[in-house]
C-alpha cells in the first residue's frame, strides 16, 4: 500500500469526546451498583439489616405481594442489579467498539514508576495463588476480610441468643445448639462465594471486559473462589453431620422436606462438588485431564440440587452470575451447532497443525484471542482452546490457529491429518464456539515490546505480529520496536516460526522493526538432514458449512443486552402470573406450596426465557447477516497444492516472502535465553514484556520485572494454564 493511501493517526473528534463521556457516566453508575451490591453483603449479617430494613420494610412491599411473593425480595435485590450491570457493560462495550472502528492509534504514553505502574506489576510470583498482582492481592485480601467479617457477625448475633434454657427447649446442650447455628452461619457465608463464583467463567461476558479483563485471564479467580467454596460448603455438611450424629438423629441425612429445606439435596450438591473440587488438583488436571473436564459437568447437579436445597427464594440471592453464565453457555451451544467451513490444515514437522477456517468478513477479533474447537470424529464432547494466529485487519475473510500435538486429542488430530496422503481431502466436521479475547489492545502504547515464549507459547505472539503488519499497512502510527524470544526443544520446532507471515505470501514491512531470537535448548547444533517440508491440505467445499462469525451479529453487545433484559422481563412476567393466578391461592405466601414443586417450576421458566430470546435473536441475525457469508463459502475454490520450505538452520537466502522473516532471526543452539539481560538492556521509556509458556518461564520473567531494578517493564503474563 502507498504510503499516500495509508490513515494518520488523528486526534478524537467531538463525537468521540462525547461517547467518552458517556462511557464514563456508565462506568460510574457500573460502580454504584456494585458497590451497592457489595454494601447489602456488608449490611447482611448485621442487625441492621434484619431489624430496621429486612423486616419492617423490605419484607413488608414483597413478602405480601400476590405475583411475586418471597422471591420478589432477593429478585430485587440481589438479581435485577446484577442483569442492570450487565446490560450497562453491554452498552459500554458496544461504544467502545464503535470508537475503536474509527482507528485513532494515536499512542498514549505511559509514565513511568508512580504507584498505579507499582499496583500493576507482580506482587507474588510463586507460591498456590500464582503470578499475583498488588491489585490483586489486595481484592483477594478485601474479599477474605468480606467472608470474615460476615461469618463473625452472624456468630456475634447468634450465639448471645442461645443459652442453656433455650437450647433445652429443643432438647439440646449448649455445644450443640451452638455448633447447628455455627453450621448454618457456614453456609450462608458460603453463598458470597457462590454469587461471584460463575462470572469469571462467562466467556462472552459484558463485565469482565469493562475492567479490562477476559475470561481467560480470570480463571484465576474462579479457582480461588471455588477453593474458599468448597472449603466453607464442605465445614457446613460436617457440622451438620456431627450435630445430627450427637443428637442421636441421623436420620435427618435422608429427609427431603416438602416446605422446608431438603437435607438430601444438600448431600447430593456437596457430593458433587466434591468430586469436581477433587479433580481440580494439579496432577489429577494435568494427568488426567478427560476425568477433570467430564467432571465439571457436575456444576448442573451442583446447581440444580443448591436450588433445591435452599429453596427458589433464597437462591437468588447466588443465582446472579448463574444466570449470566446460563446465557452465554446456551449462546455457545446454538453457536456450536454449525458445521464450520474449513479452508485448509498446514502439517508441520514439529508435529504442530494450522487449520485455517473461512470467516465472515465483519467478524472482527483482537490478538491473543482463542477459538474453542471440537471435532466429532475424534470427540463429541470434548473442546479445546486453543489461540488464534491470524488477523482480522490482515486477513478479512481467514481465521488460523495451531494445534500442536502434546494430549491424546491433539496427538489424533496430527495423526489423521499427517498420515493423509493427499492434498486435497473430503471436508473435516469441526465446530466452533468464539472467538473470545479482549475487547481492545494496548500494544502501541509502548516503545518497544518484548515477547518470551516457550515451544507453542509462540502461538499468541504470532497474531501480535501480524496485527502490527496490518497497522504498518494501514496507518502511519509508529509501531513499537519487537524483540520475540522463543525457546524450543528441538530443531524441527523452529517450523513455527514460518507461522508468522500467513499463507498469502505477505512479507514483512520495512516499517516493523523486528528482531527474533531462536534458542534450541535440546540440541547443540543444527542436523545435516534432508530439507523437511510444509505440507498444506486442502478440504473440499460442503455446501452446508458455515464461515464463523459472530453469534450475535455485528451488533453482538446490543443483541445481549436486549436477551439479558428481555429474558428477565419475561421471567418476570411469567412468575408474576403465575405466582398470582396458580401459587397464591393454594400457599397464601405461608410456605404451604411444595418447595421443590416451585423450585423445578422456576427453573423451567428461567430456562424456557433464556432459550426462547436467545434463540431468537440468533435466528433473526442468521437471517439479516448470513446471506452473504453462504455465498462466501460456496465461491470459493480449491487452490493447487503447494510446500513451504522450514528448514531454518542451513536455508539459504532465496527471493521468498520468509526471506525478510530469516534476516532478522537469529538461531542460538544448546543454550537457553539469558532472560535477565535481554529484558534489562531493552532500550525504551516503557517496555511491555509479555510471556507466554512453562510456569518457570512466566514466573523468571515476573520476577525480573517486579524486581525494581528497570522502572520501565510493564509484565503481561497471557499464559492461562496453571
Amino acid at each position: 500500500m502507498d504510503n499516500s493511501e495509508k490513515v494518520s493517526a488523528t486526534s478524537p473528534s467531538s463525537g468521540d469526546e462525547f461517547k467518552d463521556v458517556i462511557k464514563g457516566l456508565i462506568k460510574l453508575l457500573m460502580l454504584v451498583i456494585f458497590l451497592g451490591t457489595i454494601f447489602i453483603w456488608v449490611l447482611m449479617p448485621t442487625l441492621v439489616y434484619r431489624t430496621k430494613w429486612l423486616n419492617p420494610v423490605m419484607r413488608t412491599e414483597f413478602g405480601t405481594s400476590t405475583f411475586f411473593g418471597a422471591i420478589g425480595l432477593t429478585f430485587f435485590m440481589f438479581m435485577f442489579p446484577m442483569v442492570l450491570m450487565a446490560c450497562l457493560g453491554c452498552l459500554y462495550l458496544h461504544l467502545k467498539k464503535l470508537k475503536n472502528t474509527t482507528h485513532h492509534l494515536a499512542r498514549e504514553k505511559i509514565t513511568d514508576g508512580g504507584v498505579f505502574a507499582a499496583m500493576k506489576r507482580p506482587m507474588l510470583v510463586k507460591g498456590p495463588l500464582g503470578i499475583v498482582s498488588a491489585t490483586e492481592l489486595i481484592l483477594l485480601a478485601m474479599f477474605v476480610a468480606l467472608l470474615l467479617w460476615n461469618f463473625f457477625m452472624y456468630m456475634r448475633n447468634a450465639f448471645p441468643t442461645i443459652t442453656p434454657q433455650s437450647a433445652a427447649k429443643h432438647h439440646q446442650k449448649l455445644w450443640q445448639a451452638r455448633l447447628e447455628a455455627m453450621a448454618i452461619r457456614i453456609g450462608l457465608v458460603g453463598n458470597c462465594c457462590l454469587a461471584f463464583l460463575f462470572i469469571p467463567v462467562v466467556r462472552g461476558s459484558s463485565l469482565l471486559p469493562v475492567v479490562g479483563l477476559t475470561s481467560e485471564s480470570s480463571i484465576k479467580y474462579h479457582i480461588w473462589l471455588g477453593h474458599m467454596l468448597m472449603t466453607l460448603f464442605t465445614a457446613h455438611g460436617l457440622c451438620f453431620i456431627v450435630y445430627w450424629a450427637s443428637m442421636h438423629e441421623i436420620s435427618q441425612m435422608v429427609s427431603w422436606g416438602k416446605t422446608e429445606m431438603s437435607n438430601v439435596a444438600g448431600e447430593i450438591t456437596l457430593l458433587s462438588g466434591l468430586v469436581m473440587w477433587a479433580t481440580t488438583y494439579p496432577s489429577i488436571r494435568r494427568r488426567f485431564f478427560e476425568v477433570f473436564f467430564y467432571s465439571h459437568y457436575l456444576y448442573i447437579v451442583f446447581m440444580l440440587f443448591y436450588v433445591l436445597h435452599v429453596g427458589v427464594a433464597f437462591c437468588f440471592i447466588t443465582f446472579p452470575g448463574f444466570y449470566i453464565f446460563m446465557v452465554d453457555r446456551f449462546l455457545r451451544f446454538l453457536q456450536s451447532r454449525d458445521n464450520i467451513r474449513l479452508s485448509s490444515a498446514r502439517v508441520l514437522p514439529s508435529d504442530t497443525v494450522e487449520l485455517t477456517f473461512f470467516k465472515n468478513k465483519g467478524l472482527v477479533y483482537n490478538p491473543t484471542s482463542i477459538l474453542f474447537v471440537n471435532i466429532p470424529s475424534i470427540s463429541k464432547l470434548q473442546w479445546h482452546p486453543f489461540s488464534i494466529t491470524s488477523s482480522s485487519n490482515l486477513e478479512a475473510d481467514k481465521l488460523s490457529i495451531v494445534i500442536k500435538s502434546e494430549g491424546k486429542w491433539s496427538k489424533k488430530l496430527y495423526e489423521m491429518l499427517s498420515s493423509s496422503d493427499h492434498h486435497i481431502d473430503s471436508s473435516l466436521s469441526v465446530s466452533v464456539e468464539g472467538p473470545y479475547g479482549p475487547t481492545s489492545t494496548d500494544f502501541l502504547r509502548h516503545e518497544s515490546l518484548v515477547m518470551v515464549s516457550g515451544g507453542s507459547g509462540i502461538t499468541p505472539f504470532i497474531s501480535i505480529i501480524r496485527d502490527l503488519i496490518a497497522i504498518t499497512q494501514t496507518t502511519t502510527c509508529e509501531i513499537p520496536k519487537i524483540t520475540l524470544i522463543c525457546a524450543f526443544k528441538k530443531a524441527s520446532d523452529i517450523a513455527m516460526l514460518d507461522l508468522i507471515l500467513p499463507t498469502s505470501g505477505l512479507e514483512l514491512s520495512t516499517d516493523l522493526n523486528i528482531q527474533i531470537e531462536a534458542f534450541i535448548t535440546k540440541e547443540k547444533e543444527p542436523r545435516n538432514e534432508e530439507t523437511q517440508k510444509i505440507r498444506t491440505i486442502w478440504f473440499k467445499p460442503n455446501l452446508s458449512d458455515q464461515p464463523i462469525s459472530a453469534i450475535l451479529g455485528p451488533n453482538s453487545w446490543l443483541c445481549l443486552a436486549a436477551i439479558l433484559a428481555s429474558s428477565t422481563l419475561i421471567f418476570m412476567i411469567i412468575i408474576g402470573v403465575m405466582t398470582r393466578y396458580y401459587i397464591y391461592p393454594i400457599d397464601q405466601n405461608k410456605n404451604k406450596y411444595n418447595a421443590t414443586s416451585r423450585s423445578i417450576l422456576y427453573l423451567l421458566v428461567l430456562c424456557v426465557s433464556i432459550m426462547v430470546t436467545s434463540s431468537a435473536a440468533v435466528l433473526w441475525n442468521k437471517k439479516k447477516y448470513n446471506v452473504e457469508s453462504s455465498k462466501q463459502v460456496q465461491n470459493v475454490d480449491v487452490p493447487s497444492p503447494t510446500f513451504s520450505p522450514s528448514s531454518w538452520a542451513y536455508r539459504e537466502i532465496e527471493s521468498t516472502p520468509q526471506e525478510s522473516l530469516v534476516q532478522c532471526t537469529n538461531l542460538h543452539f544448546g543454550e537457553r535465553p539469558d532472560l535477565k539481560k535481554i529484558l534489562l538492556e531493552t532500550k525504551g521509556s516503557s517496555v511491555g514484556v509479555m510471556v507466554c509458556g512453562p510456569k518457570k518461564m512466566r514466573q523468571k520473567v515476573a520476577k525480573i520485572c517486579s524486581s525494581g531494578l528497570a522502572e520501565n517493564l510493564h509484565f503481561e503474563s497471557i499464559s492461562f494454564s496453571w
